[in-house]
């Protein structure tokens, strides 16, 4: 932190002192005053919301009107929360058409400058998402309660467009390649020039095109907050407190969808960079059915004829088990084996003893049996404890792929190829290998601190070795003497 920076901890109420700079703001806290990041708080729209030590007092008589302040102070603070509620979404709905009507238009009559494939990288799908948010404030219109705003029953509305409100996570994994293509663009003056002419046309207010996108991304995660604050003020004989508060649940499952598919897509990279340092692999690209790693370990695969056994190392992907046969010299390199695929295997935890099928005995074994075909594949690992693992490793994939159908979630053809056109750049002109251990690893020193000697440093870093006496050693003996 900067010297002037304030530190605050979730929780903390900061009294504002000052907010004419968009991005940070000055405030106070009880520890002291400084600058903080305007997008890290939320303003309460409680402003006046009693101390407990100011709550209304009951004397002799006067305990029904206390009762009645208090509820009337109640039901002020839920107008206040709907009131905000729908202040946000007008002014959301008028940023979204802000950019589409804006930018998105104005960039497709300039076919010179963009392509379709380039609006689509930079906008992502925000026209979808603003068909939806318009949908979405007309419901919040008509459950609105004029006369009578603490009445509203917005809860309902929430749990109806919750599906709706998904869309929101293919905007927020295209989101990081809008800011890239926007960085690179706006390298050139022509399109700073452009965009600056749109936002003006626009009449919008000074911020750049990256923050004006940046705004569904920090919208979606605002709903769980406004909706916690608004079950704060309804009380449980309310009609809207079951609604609301099941909105609010059904929000906090969007917002964790969305954060676990931009996870899963992160993690798309590395799974196609694995597979690009496996040697000689065969078939279909992983990333065509599998977008996550779920276990991996040794086992040991028991085959026919003579119920030859053979140490592999085994990596279970959704939809499929790929198993590998490690180099005999270099052992963090790997081999392409073979793959089962999941999705017709049946897992059969088997007792120690004598298996019925081959007529050897087994001993933290299981087998994947296929129902189509027939087919069965024997596996042992070296310790009871690893075979549990392994048993609820196959019962996670098998969760992972419900979860998936029941959620959509895929990876497209698109995002599929960037992967690997990205992993055969960076495997480009070196030996492939897996996990190298540190002694195969050349060790970098690090920036030695100007506090700190070298000399001592390198003493300390790489400490001399007593002189071996092998060859001394050797010479004593006969064979060797002169």
């Amino acid at each position: 932190m900067d010297d002037q920076e304030l530190g605050f901890k979730a929780g903390d109420v900061i009294e504002v002192m000052d907010a004419t700079n968009r991005e940070w703001w000055w405030g106070r806290v009880a520890d002291g005053e400084g600058w903080f990041p305007a997008s890290f708080v939320r303003l309460r729209v409680n402003q006046d919301e009693p101390a407990d030590d100011e709550a209304p007092r009951t004397g002799d008589g006067g305990a029904e009107d206390g009762g009645a302040e208090a509820q009337s102070s109640k039901d002020q603070m839920r107008t206040n929360v709907i009131k905000e509620i729908l202040s946000t979404e007008r002014d959301y709905i008028k940023h979204l058409r802000d950019i589409c009507e804006g930018y998105i238009r104005q960039c497709r009559k300039r076919a010179d400058m963009f392509s379709e494939e380039q609006l689509r990288t930079i906008f992502g799908n925000i026209e979808d998402i603003y068909r939806c948010q318009k949908a979405f404030v007309k419901a919040l219109e008509q459950r609105f309660n004029r006369e009578r705003p603490h009445l509203s029953e917005l809860g309902a509305c929430f749990l109806e467009h919750q599906a709706d409100f998904q869309i929101y996570s293919e905007y927020c994994n295209n989101h990081p390649n809008a800011c890239v293509e926007l960085s690179r663009l706006t390298k050139l003056s022509k399109y700073v020039y452009f965009f600056e002419a749109c936002r003006l046309l626009q009449k919008m207010i000074d911020i750049s095109l990256d923050g004006f996108l940046l705004t569904p991304v920090q919208k979606i995660c605002k709903y769980p907050l406004q909706l916690a604050e608004l079950l704060k003020y309804t009380p449980p004989q309310h009609r809207d407190f079951k609604d609301v508060e099941a909105a609010l649940h059904a929000m906090k499952n969007v917002a964790q969808l969305i954060n676990e598919r931009k996870r899963r897509l992160e993690n798309i990279d590395k799974i196609a960079q694995w597979q690009s340092s496996i040697e000689d692999w065969e078939g279909e690209d992983l990333l065509v059915r599998s977008s996550e790693l779920i276990y991996s370990g040794e086992l040991t695969r028991v085959i026919q004829p003579q119920a030859r056994s053979q140490q592999r190392m085994f990596f279970l992907f959704d939809h499929q088990l790929i198993y590998c046969k490690k180099d005999l010299l270099r052992r963090d390199v790997l081999y392409y084996k073979g793959r089962l695929d999941m999705d017709g295997l049946e897992v059969v935890d088997l007792e120690d003893g004598k298996d019925r099928d081959l007529h050897v005995s087994v001993k933290n074994a299981f087998r994947l049996c296929c129902g189509t075909t027939g087919d069965s594949h024997l596996l042992c690992t070296r310790k009871p404890e690893q075979k549990q693992r392994w048993l609820k490793a196959f019962a996670r994939e098998r969760e992972q792929v419900r979860l998936d159908q029941e959620t959509g979630f895929s990876i497209t053809e698109l995002q599929r190829k960037q992967a690997m056109l990205n992993a055969s750049k960076q495997t480009t002109g070196k030996p492939k290998a897996v996990g190298r251990p540190c002694y195969l690893t050349r060790q970098k020193h690090p920036a030695l601190p100007s506090s700190r000697p070298q000399q001592q440093f390198l003493v300390l870093a790489e400490p001399r070795r007593k002189p071996s006496t092998f060859w001394h050693s050797l010479s004593r003996l006969a064979p060797f003497r002169k």
